[in-house]
């Protein structure tokens, strides 16, 4: 059978959820580091080269394992 719940339960659940909702991590965010002070990667100043026939850029892959045009410089 349904019993209703009383007000100062609804308030006691009501404060629980939001004290969770705006606990400590609540504010927490995500920001790339970067070591250029304009806030760009600091990766965007290297140069697109290739290893055989995958793109690297400041010795990370890119091109999700398309193979590299020939005109781009081989290291």
């Amino acid at each position: 059978m349904y019993k209703p719940t009383k007000p100062s339960q609804r308030a006691g659940i009501l404060l629980t959820l939001v004290l969770l909702a705006l606990g400590p991590d609540a504010g927490a965010s995500a920001r790339m580091d970067s070591a250029s002070s304009d806030g760009r990667p600091s990766f965007e100043n290297c140069l697109l080269t290739r290893i055989g026939t995958q793109l690297l850029r400041c010795d990370n892959f890119t091109g999700a394992g398309v193979p590299a045009p020939y005109w781009i410089p081989e290291q």
